[in-house]
């Protein structure tokens, strides 16, 4: 799978749907991660209440994350 990367972000994210459709393994988290927006509102997709983990490829460079 294909992602684009930010590489101002704060952390590595992704929506709900990649997971099926890269046919990762879901790790349910022990306290879920609120998410708020710039402007400190909630934000409206709720909170992150799960882990992956992935290898990204770029060049020579390969990490697990």
């Amino acid at each position: 799978m294909k992602a684009l990367l930010d590489s101002g972000a704060t952390g590595l994210f992704m929506s709900k749907r990649c997971p099926q459709r890269g046919g990762f393994k879901l790790i349910k988290l022990d306290k879920p991660i609120q998410v708020r927006n710039i402007d400190g509102i909630e934000n409206s997709r709720g909170a992150i209440t799960h882990e992956v983990e992935v290898n990204i490829y770029f060049k020579e460079h390969v990490e697990r994350v």
